[in-house]
């Protein structure tokens, strides 16, 4: 059996019915749900939350995008026992300074258009330019809303997420983000991460998995011979998102972009590995033009949250301090303009 540290790629999931879009005034906040078009005529849900001075003035705004496998909007995965709350933690944190965020369900998930019913319908829906595109779409419909300041936003990925965030930056045109986050990311395309992360945690596997990633690579095509032990790893949709993520290299599209950046990390992250596994993106950070910072919070996991130990996964509880002080901090200076 593969361990829980194992990069879960898969992102299959029933949709819950679709909320209508609705504001809930909250103490010192609003809440809205929105619904909007994703790629290749995906429909995504979402939570826009806003700080209360967004009555009176502008207010900056951030699109939260989730990381791998069936994560929701609020950071939380069917997979893991317990509840995460990562991301609505940071939209809770952030509001807090007020800056508003957008969170919401990837295709596939939650209250989200859900997956196709055949392997042809769901690798056409499940690629990786799909995912890029709902991040996109993310960005363009927070800046719908009348309370954000256009020229104020950013992107912040988690693990996965922040590999999208650095796909879909360059390519916003109009209104283009001021800066990224990068949660948890790693430094490396994903066939790499995958081969360390399994190297680590299930090393009689590797070759096997070796091989799924190189038939995908040269076909797009998970293979019918996928062991079953690693078939939640490589569902059978997944080789045409696999091999477009593949092909990208995060230090590489960091370097070629100017926008301004923080790095995330956890020290006792045992998914995205510090520095091992982030340090392509502390490298690239330091041969860029644009503005950049990183920190590496100690005992703090792969989901941002302490730990008491070694054996504490780091799933549950509050968003570290150092983590939500820097965050807001950095966030607050980048978007006061």
């Amino acid at each position: 059996m593969i361990g829980r540290r194992a990069l879960t790629l898969g992102a299959v999931a029933l949709a819950a019915p679709a909320s209508h879009a609705q504001t809930r005034v909250m103490q010192g906040t609003k809440e809205r749900a929105v619904r909007f078009a994703g790629s290749g005529g995906a429909t995504l849900s979402g939570t826009l939350l806003l700080p209360m001075a967004s009555e009176m003035q502008y207010v900056p705004g951030v699109v939260l995008i989730a990381g791998s496998g069936p994560t929701d909007r609020d950071g939380n995965n069917p997979l893991v026992p317990v509840r995460i709350d990562s991301l609505k933690q940071i939209a809770e944190t952030l509001v807090g300074a007020g800056i508003a965020t957008l969170r919401y369900d990837k295709r596939g998930i939650g209250a989200s258009t859900a997956s196709p019913s055949t392997l042809a319908e769901q690798e056409r829906f499940f690629t990786w330019e799909n995912f890029v595109g709902d991040a996109q779409a993310a960005h363009a419909e927070l800046l719908k809303h009348d309370e954000i300041k256009p020229y104020a936003t950013a992107l912040l990925g988690h693990s996965e997420g922040g590999l999208l965030a650095l796909a879909v930056a360059p390519s916003i045109s109009w209104r283009p983000p001021h800066g990224i986050v990068l949660a948890s990311t790693p430094g490396y395309a994903l066939d790499e991460i995958v081969r360390r992360q399994m190297a680590r945690n299930a090393p009689t596997f590797l070759d096997a998995a070796k091989r799924v990633m190189s038939a995908i690579r040269d076909t797009g095509h998970a293979p019918s011979d996928v062991p079953r032990e690693l078939q939640s790893l490589f569902p059978s949709y997944i080789g045409p998102f696999l091999r477009g993520a593949m092909a990208f290299d995060p230090a590489k599209a960091l370097i070629a972009i100017d926008t301004a950046c923080l790095l995330l990390h956890g020290g006792a992250d045992n998914q995205i590995v510090p520095l091992g596994d982030i340090q392509p993106l502390l490298d690239a950070l330091g041969r860029r033009s644009g503005a950049g910072e990183a920190l590496v919070a100690p005992a703090v996991s792969h989901n941002l949250k302490a730990v008491s130990g070694p054996a504490d996964p780091g799933f549950s509880g509050p968003l570290a301090p150092a983590i939500a002080d820097k965050l807001t901090s950095w966030l607050r200076f980048l978007l006061s303009a």
